[in-house]
């Protein structure tokens, strides 16, 4: 006698919205409620909230455009657009998953500030236990070697910030990878540590540097 088992269509679970201010976006929902929203302006997740509706990410009421282009680059002021037939991922990238493909490719204008040949996709999820995942992947068009860094800028929302610190807060995972530090003229440092922790309120911008 055999087992049925239902099949989670990514596709039934994406919905193509607009904001109040005519901004494109798109909202992925999992089986169980949790739910993200994405602002096609900068390939931004603006929202994620779980199962019960809580909101996980802190996002200003405005997004701001006052960081030079050499600290945030091009790609947060630029339209996305969502690609229906993406590049090839690893089958458990996307099996019982809720997931948005976007990509962007640089205008003729912006070749004045980055001028190289590239694809750049972005890949946000959703899983079954209502985990986010976030995959970048630059694609080289035209051969030609160059070094790129990129930023997800999210910020996880706290009620207080002092319940956060007396809680001892840690971020894992960053032990071996290379950082640049801005109060240190933007030096490369290598963390050496199992967890980062923190004592006051900061901001903290992790980057790619690959």
């Amino acid at each position: 006698m055999g087992h049925s088992v239902a099949v989670w269509d990514h596709k039934a679970a994406i919905e193509l919205t607009k904001d109040g201010n005519g901004i494109e976006q798109v909202v992925l929902r999992n089986p169980h409620g949790a739910s993200a929203r994405i602002n096609l302006h900068g390939g931004q997740v603006i929202s994620w909230q779980n199962d019960r509706g809580e909101e996980q990410l802190f996002t200003g009421r405005k997004f701001g455009n006052s960081c030079s282009l050499e600290q945030n680059g091009f790609a947060k002021n630029k339209i996305w657009t969502v690609e229906h037939n993406p590049l090839p991922f690893h089958p458990n990238d996307s099996h019982g998953k809720s997931f948005i493909d976007l990509l962007l490719k640089p205008a003729e204008e912006d070749l004045k500030y980055w001028p190289h040949g590239l694809e750049f996709r972005l890949r946000v999820s959703l899983a079954l236990d209502g985990n986010l995942t976030l995959t970048s992947r630059i694609r080289n068009i035209n051969g030609k070697p160059f070094s790129f860094a990129f930023a997800y800028h999210t910020y996880l929302s706290v009620s207080d910030i002092r319940i956060v610190i007396h809680s001892e807060v840690r971020i894992e995972g960053l032990e071996t990878l290379d950082y640049l530090d801005n109060l240190s003229q933007r030096r490369r440092f290598t963390e050496q540590g199992d967890a980062i922790t923190f004592e006051s309120e900061v901001y903290l911008h992790v980057y790619d540097v690959s």
